[in-house]
């Protein structure tokens, strides 16, 4: 115990003047830097690949599943779900006149709302404008129709802006960044904590990821799932595991964390949806 609070405090020094710089940019500068710099061989575009961009003994097998993914039936089912009129006789595409592949428009700041928007909250957002219920935001039908919208996305870089001179969209951000940065639970532990300071780092079997380019590959099918998941089910899991209670799924509290951790990944590739442990 000693000696992991030893290693929170040298790591902290790192971490400090990344979480307090002063704009949007000069801290998704200092981020990407500092990934770059603790795993120098790894491209940008290897980031979207999580642990498996920098653990080479778990990324064969990870290879030898994405060749029969187990989210393709899902991807299929959304394609179904995507084409499937609603009672009015709508369809998703009318919520989307440029097509499924949107992931590159989301999460994105609505000033007239004054709000952060993600997928999957545009998603029911369309069913309810057109007199159908919302669903689940964890996994189900919304996971498998972002998961065939993100197949259909693959390719596209992230490019999340922060409108300059935007002071509501600057907060959001700032929330999303402090959310990323604060302590919490029983544990006292940040995000930051495993996947900035540690990452590369064991946890008991697992090796924990770096942040550069977590938000490219959701929805992701979980082995300790089972099934596919958003990336909000995954948020809440990762509080729920430092013994902190989880916020609702498209809380805001959750959409801000989405936007700044997006923005930090501004240059690499969607490549969702994936397949992980």
């Amino acid at each position: 115990m000693m000696k992991l609070k030893a290693l929170l405090g040298s790591a902290l020094l790192v971490l400090v003047p990344m979480a307090a710089t002063a704009s949007p940019q000069s801290d998704l500068e200092a981020f990407q830097a500092y990934f770059h710099k603790k795993f120098p061989t790894v491209s940008m575009a290897e980031f979207g690949n999580g642990t498996y961009a920098i653990d080479p003994s778990s990324r064969e097998s990870w290879e030898a599943i994405e060749e029969f993914p187990p989210y393709e039936p899902m991807i299929e089912e959304g394609e179904n779900l995507w084409n499937t009129p609603f009672a009015n006789g709508k369809t998703y595409a009318d919520c989307f006149p440029d097509g499924p592949s949107q992931r590159v428009n989301y999460p994105r700041w609505d000033a007239a709302g004054k709000r952060v928007v993600t997928m999957e909250l545009a998603i029911n957002e369309c069913r309810e404008a057109n007199g159908e219920k919302p669903l689940k935001y964890k996994k189900g039908e919304l996971a498998s129709l972002a998961a065939y919208m993100a197949h259909q996305s693959r390719g596209q870089t992230i490019d999340i802006k922060v409108p300059e001179g935007d002071a509501d969209a600057m907060a959001a951000y700032e929330d999303g960044k402090n959310f990323y940065y604060s302590r919490r639970g029983q544990l006292n532990l940040s995000c930051s904590h495993c996947h900035v300071m540690y990452s590369g780092s064991h946890l008991r079997a697992e090796m924990l990821s770096p942040a550069l380019g977590h938000t490219s590959g959701w929805p992701v099918y979980r082995a300790k799932w089972g099934e596919l998941g958003t990336l909000h089910r995954r948020f809440g899991g990762c509080n729920e595991q430092v013994r902190a209670k989880a916020f609702d799924a498209q809380s805001p509290e959750y959409r801000n964390l989405e936007y700044f951790l997006s923005f930090m990944g501004n240059g690499v590739e969607y490549n969702g949806p994936s397949s992980r442990r």
